[in-house]
Order: C-alpha cells, then structure tokens, then sequence
C-alpha cells in the first residue's frame, strides 16, 4: 500500500507532468510501474520519521500524508533536473515530517501500542504484606 496512490499523484501534478515523468516507454501516458518505484521510496522515508509514533503503516492515510508523498516522488522522479520550486516542496514536506516526527505536528492517526504494561490491576489477596512477595522495603 502506498501512501499516494497513482491516482492522487497524477491529481497532484497533472496528467502531462505525470506522463513526461513516468512514460519510459514513449507511450504517452503515466506509468504506474515507474511511479510504484519512486513511491516504495517515499513511503520507506515517511515511515522512518513516523516510527514509534505513530502505528504503521498509517491506515486511514491523512490526507496531509498523501501531500508530502506526492510532493516527494514528484522531486525524487525528476531527480536532478527538478526545478526550484519542485526542489522547495520536497524540503517543505521533509520538514514537516520532522515537525511530526518531533511532535510539534499532529496527526489524526492511531499511535502504536505500548510494550509492556498495559494499565491492568494487580490483585492482592486479604492479609498479605508487599514483604510477603518480594517488594523491598
């Protein structure tokens, strides 16, 4: 599962910029295979700022997800030919990630379960003193 869909990139960038950088074979019209690629990286990239967060992978996708995605396999399609403002949108939408990852930004969307204790009681027969079980005192 990617966290922008084929779809949701060719709406991001439109149709003819989608195809001048996904047709590799001169069809004429976007390749998702080529796109899959570029998009297995960018997930893979968000997934590393989002982990221990957040619960991956992120399902529902926010919608704020889908726009870094797409912003980000737009530059990483280019590659080095990308323009300045293809180039500032990638760094926006790294910085942003960063700003999830430290907290500073929010997203409406599941955090991963804790290890250990899980807020359960402990039970303690009538009668019976911490020294009974062990607890120092």
């Amino acid at each position: 599962m990617s966290y922008a869909t084929f779809a949701d990139f060719v709406a991001s960038v439109g149709e003819a910029e989608a195809t001048e950088l996904t047709d590799a074979v001169g069809a004429g019209v976007p390749d998702a295979a080529v796109y899959a690629a570029a998009a297995a990286d960018v997930d893979a990239e968000i997934d590393g700022y989002l982990a221990g967060r957040y619960a991956l992978p992120l399902s529902p996708v926010p919608r704020l997800i889908v726009r870094i995605a797409c912003d980000m396999a737009r530059y990483r399609l280019w590659r080095e030919q990308a323009s300045d403002e293809v180039r500032r949108r990638f760094e926006d939408a790294r910085r942003l990630l960063e700003a999830i990852a430290a907290g500073r930004v929010q997203l409406d969307a599941p955090r991963p379960a804790q290890e250990g204790l899980t807020g359960g009681t402990l039970e303690v027969a009538p009668g019976t003193r911490p020294r009974d079980w062990g607890v120092l005192q």
